[in-house]
């Protein structure tokens, strides 16, 4: 025991760069998340606290609040990241699109085609990522920190009560449901359907009263809210948006730490990061079966299809660029580094084929 306890300390000191293992200052870090313990969210969350505190050797204590018990929404959640009341909050673009509009170029439909380009576009040190970063802090007058981007839920895709949706007409006149922000709004609006603002946790009623018909969820969502159950039994794989998870960090408690400590931090967001990443796609393999083993109707479009919603949507990026603050800027940041990343992955792809 006592061996194995001192190999513990001795990997801890080499992970925060050869510092002492006695840290004479402790601090405790309180991170919220507005779910539950069966969500990526979640995942994320139990990984970094046992980085850290590992990593720290102690000196750093994570306290994890699962749920609304330090805030119910995201509004609530930054202020308390601004004032230091929370050190942690992760959430979608759309609960902090009131404060960072610009955020919601996240949102912007069709414009990442998988995983592989995402996860590259979203990692840390890369263009976007930097821009993102710089213009949280610029926003929030430098009081909060955009410390990583993970994932909660896979991606967005179009699901309704109805029929079957192989092409942008089919979604014409249905009820969808969408978060408060106007960007998923403006993108239900230009593919013919009708935006309905409905808060989470009402939404299950809502599709077994017929208030909506349809919602844009990733299927561990849908399925773990058990969605089906009130009606919900048609899935379009259109993939229209990344369901990016953008975590929050109080910039004067980061800041409080020593240089190594901080390090510390930075690296338990990477070890989140990644773990949001692998989530989702473990997750979804049984959702999916679940989810035709129930009645549903599943449906994948052609790439004729999905290249239909694509041009339906391109209202969406002009209103975005011309009326959301900063999202000239932010778009700009993302179509230029999944261009380069797509050009890297071709390359890389083509080189491991021959």
């Amino acid at each position: 025991m006592l061996k194995g306890l001192t190999r513990a300390a001795m990997i801890a000191t080499l992970a925060i760069g050869g510092a002492t293992a006695a840290v004479a200052q402790e601090f405790t870090l309180r991170a919220t998340a507005n779910s539950n313990e069966a969500d990526e969210d979640y995942d994320g969350l139990v990984v970094f606290e046992n980085y850290v505190e590992q990593a720290s050797n102690g000196a750093i204590e994570v306290e994890l609040f699962i749920g609304t018990q330090l805030c119910s929404n995201g509004t609530e959640c930054m202020q308390g990241v601004a004032d230091g009341s929370i050190d942690i909050f992760i959430s979608t673009s759309g609960g902090t699109a009131g404060i960072f509009p610009f955020v919601q170029v996240l949102d912007l439909p069709y414009l990442m085609a998988d995983d592989r380009v995402a996860e590259a576009v979203l990692e840390s040190g890369s263009p976007f990522m930097t821009t993102m970063q710089d213009m949280v802090e610029e926003t929030s007058g430098g009081a909060i920190r955009l410390m990583t981007i993970g994932n909660t839920g896979g991606w967005r895709n179009f699901a309704n009560t109805q029929r079957r949706v192989q092409t942008p007409e089919d979604l014409e006149g249905l009820k969808i449901r969408t978060v408060v922000a106007d960007l998923p709004q403006e993108l239900t609006r230009a593919l013919g359907a009708s935006p309905t603002p409905i808060p989470w946790p009402e939404l299950f009623t809502s599709l077994q009263t017929g208030v909506v018909e349809g919602t844009k969820n990733g299927i561990t969502d849908i399925m773990g809210m058990k969605f089906p159950d009130a009606g919900l039994q048609y899935l379009t794989l259109d993939g229209h948006a990344y369901m990016a998870a953008l975590w929050f960090m109080n910039d004067e408690k980061f800041m409080s730490m020593p240089p190594e400590l901080r390090r510390v931090v930075v690296d338990g967001f990477y070890q989140l990061q990644q773990a949001t990443f692998a989530s989702p796609k473990r997750k979804s393999i049984q959702a999916y079966e679940d989810f035709v083993a129930g009645g549903g109707d599943l449906y994948v479009p052609t790439p004729e299809e999905k290249e239909a919603f694509k041009q339906a949507a391109q209202p969406v990026f002009e209103w975005f660029t011309s009326n959301v603050e900063g999202g000239q800027e932010a778009y700009d940041a993302l179509t230029a580094a999944v261009a380069e990343v797509e050009a890297e992955l071709e390359e890389v792809r083509g080189a491991a084929i021959e």
